[in-house]
């Protein structure tokens, strides 16, 4: 039973951390800076699994995002194990019955407390939006030229898509090990 309130915990806060959207503040001509902002946001239901080479799991979640800021809701099946992410820049709060309250500057800082492994969880907020987060992504297109494919940051990001939906409904984020393992994270999103 330890094991299993240890590993739900550390699957809740990954899978907490992996939704969080929480962007840096960037200065941007007028122009982008209007478009991007219409564009983050959004209001995602779904499904989220975490694979590492220690652990696995899945969580529902709830992810509503205000260009900057954010609020996530994990819970498991008939809302066991809530939790409560709520971010904007420079400060992001986790809070469960298990943890309590865990406060860092951001997404990033929080997962490594939660679970001791690093990920670019800023970038989903983009990756959901079937965009690049970096100039320095290498990207591959369907025939729609819709991103089927996203490798930043040492992470490989595969986009599915319903039909001719311009916005992807899965992904599947992977990190390839030194020891030939791999941690993944697999993202339903069932309602827009």
């Amino acid at each position: 039973m330890r094991l299993f309130s240890k590993l739900g915990l550390t699957l809740f806060a990954t899978s907490s951390l992996v939704l969080t959207g929480c962007q840096p503040f960037v200065q941007k001509p007028a122009n982008i800076s209007q478009q991007v902002e219409a564009e983050n946001q959004f209001n995602l239901q779904g499904k989220i699994g975490v694979r590492t080479p220690q652990q696995s799991g899945s969580a529902f979640f709830t992810w509503v995002q205000q260009q900057q800021q954010f609020d996530i809701e994990l819970s498991g099946i008939l809302g066991v194990g809530k939790t409560q992410i709520s971010g904007q820049p420079g400060q992001v709060t986790l809070n469960s019955a298990k943890t309590g309250i865990i406060y860092a500057e951001s997404p990033e800082e929080l997962l490594e407390q939660a679970t001791g492994w690093q990920a670019p969880i800023t970038h989903l907020v983009d990756w959901v939006q079937a965009r690049p987060a970096t100039v320095n992504a290498q990207i591959q297109k369907d025939p729609q030229q819709r991103p089927t494919q996203f490798i930043e940051d040492g992470w490989t990001v595969d986009l599915s898509y319903n039909d001719s939906a311009s916005l992807p409904n899965r992904l599947i984020l992977k990190q390839a090990l030194e020891s030939g393992q791999e941690n993944r994270i697999t993202m339903l999103i069932q309602n827009r």
